[in-house]
């Protein structure tokens, strides 16, 4: 994905008590509860005096590897420092944890690809909704024992900029404020890329709920978040240090009316506090608190493969979250600049962070939004930041006029136009999309047709309408056609070689082939052919991933898990043609998340 290069008072009070947050994924169940209170016991044990407690521990001693996230790893490290320190133990062997910080996107991605890694056994990322994507994508071992701290994600200020919205006796929801500061020239606000950050993400999630909660329809709150979506891209940055460092280095006149620095950025509350306290970072920054509920990070304490552990690695990691979750590990992570696991707000903290009365800080957090909601929120700001060149290719076979069972009689193929105009709905005038349809000889010996050209959809068609007006009439006209079979292989490779032949630097190009059956072209080329074929197309400076959609239980998911192969692309099955424009959005996500193409 594309980036645009940036360079480098009173007390509040509280307002309210935080709600219990909504959880999603399976925590440890008895055999972790019991190793926790068998840790505990050892607590009780050391302070009878039963185990050794202070004492040097020589080489006697249970390591144990945490990876967290860059934010909250210094208060790990100094936990873990101080336990070196007072040689405290696990059953008798001293604790010995080393932290390494690690972006949580990338370790991610690292857990997701690939089994879990035996060179660290425990992970704090800075929000649930990574152990949710390593989760879905893998089926991962990845279990969550519980919140180590918590911190509200706000928008920050500098002084003038705060002054001129209104801070602090101005409240706003996340519609108000997003849209006041990203219009008119008001502010020049930044925020962490939300393919990388769950801080982006998240507040782009609320953005969006608040947008759906005001629009009249769907369609106008996806146009809204996509509206506010590119307009926060104008100013995006790679991670949430990369962020920080757009704002003003410091008050002078040049560096405040400077337009590569930020005024503003969307940030978690103790990112504000380690900025506020750091001394060197710049001016200040005040705190705006949506009134309507701010999303969270949540800091889960996570074993990457708990079946995996030791006895002695169990027993480290049970007692290692023991020391983060009593009275001094508290402290520690409170001194860092995070609240506690269940969100409470504290006044001193959040005053230093830059919050003041009344600013609704203490007010409980939103329902965190489901995967299902950030993996459609994903595929939006992929499609809407970097424009997209796609080739929709479509079975127009005989099989597609199936009724699906609990439809009301419509078609597979009714359902499939529906739902891929509804993708085409969230593209922009600048993304080109065109339409291919695919049976057997359909044109001449020809088992495909293109009823429309991937062209920008802005542009103007020989009608006088747009593009996107002749390519939504295309789509209309899709119908099954009588006579015919699935003519999948030579149309797979014939839409490619197009595909590469057109490609669009700096978009991202892909081609979307959607089908209910196998071939069944007996005059067609073979699977192996195919596979060779598109392996001597596939050019890696130049990548066009194939996205196939299986519909239903007829469809060859084996053979199209080998046609996208070669492509870098993905294959996905549905039994509801409803669900595609779902899949194609989490299939270019997951094919654009890696930068321009």
């Amino acid at each position: 994905m594309g980036r645009h290069s940036l360079p480098d008072d009173s007390a509040p009070q509280a307002t309210g008590s935080p709600r219990p947050r909504r959880r999603r994924r399976r925590t440890v169940a008895v055999a972790t509860a019991v190793v926790v209170a068998a840790a505990a016991g050892s607590i009780v044990a050391v302070r009878g005096g039963l185990l050794p407690f202070g004492k040097p521990c020589g080489g006697d001693a249970v390591q144990l590897a945490v990876v967290a996230s860059p934010d909250i790893a210094p208060a790990l490290e100094a936990v873990a420092d101080e336990a070196r320190r007072d040689a405290v133990r696990t059953d008798g062997k001293c604790l010995d944890v080393t932290i390494n910080a690690q972006p949580s996107s990338e370790v991610a991605d690292s857990l997701a690809q690939r089994p879990a890694d035996p060179e660290f056994q425990v992970w704090v990322p800075d929000s649930d909704l990574w152990v949710d994507r390593v989760t879905d994508e893998r089926g991962s071992s990845l279990t969550s024992v519980g919140s180590l701290a918590s911190s509200p994600i706000a928008l920050g200020a500098v002084r003038d900029a705060a002054r001129t919205l209104g801070w602090p006796g101005k409240t706003y929801s996340w519609t108000t404020l997003t849209r006041t500061a990203t219009t008119g020239g008001t502010l020049r606000l930044g925020v962490a890329d939300p393919a990388r950050s769950a801080t982006g993400l998240l507040a782009l999630a609320r953005i969006d709920a608040a947008n759906r909660k005001a629009a009249a329809n769907a369609d106008e709150a996806d146009t809204h978040t996509a509206a506010t979506a590119k307009l926060l891209y104008e100013r995006v940055a790679d991670g949430d240090d990369q962020v920080l460092a757009t704002l003003p280095r410091n008050d002078s006149g040049a560096e405040q009316g400077n337009p590569r620095r930020n005024q503003a950025v969307l940030l978690s509350e103790q990112a504000a506090y380690a900025h506020n306290t750091r001394g060197d970072g710049g001016p200040p920054l005040d705190l705006f608190y949506p009134a309507d509920g701010t999303a969270q990070l949540t800091y889960p304490y996570t074993l990457v493969d708990d079946n995996a552990l030791s006895a002695d690695q169990s027993r480290a990691a049970n007692r290692f979250m023991t020391l983060l979750d009593d009275t001094s590990g508290q402290q520690t992570l409170h001194d860092h600049g995070f609240r506690a696991g269940n969100g409470s707000a504290d006044p001193k903290l959040t005053g230093t962070a830059g919050g003041r009365a009344p600013q609704p800080y203490a007010a409980a957090p939103a329902d965190p939004p489901s995967a299902k909601e950030l993996q459609a929120l994903l595929g939006m700001w992929t499609i809407t930041v970097q424009s997209a060149r796609i080739t929709a290719v479509v079975d127009a076979s005989p099989s597609m006029a199936a009724p699906v069972p609990g439809q009301g009689g419509r078609s597979r193929m009714d359902l499939a136009k529906s739902s891929l105009l509804q993708a085409l709905s969230t593209f922009t005038p600048e993304d080109e999309i065109g339409l291919w349809k695919f049976a057997t000889h359909l044109d001449g010996a020809r088992d495909y047709v293109e009823l429309s050209p991937t062209s920008r959809l802005g542009d103007r068609g020989a009608g006088g309408g747009t593009h996107r007006d002749e390519l939504t009439a295309a789509f209309g006209s899709l119908a099954p056609v009588p006579r015919t079979a699935t003519g999948l292989y030579d149309t797979t490779l014939a839409a490619y070689q197009r595909a590469s032949a057109t490609y669009t630097s700096g978009k991202f190009n892909t081609l979307v082939i959607v089908t209910d059956g196998a071939n069944d072209d007996a005059g067609s080329i073979d699977l192996d052919s195919l596979t060779a074929g598109l392996k001597r197309l596939a050019d890696p400076k130049r990548p066009v991933p194939l996205i196939a959609i299986a519909i239903g239980p007829q469809a060859d998911l084996a053979a199209l898990n080998r046609i996208v192969a070669p492509t870098g692309g993905s294959a996905h099955q549905v039994n509801d043609p409803s669900q595609i424009h779902e899949v194609i959005l989490k299939a270019i996500m997951a094919a654009g998340s890696h930068g321009p193409r």
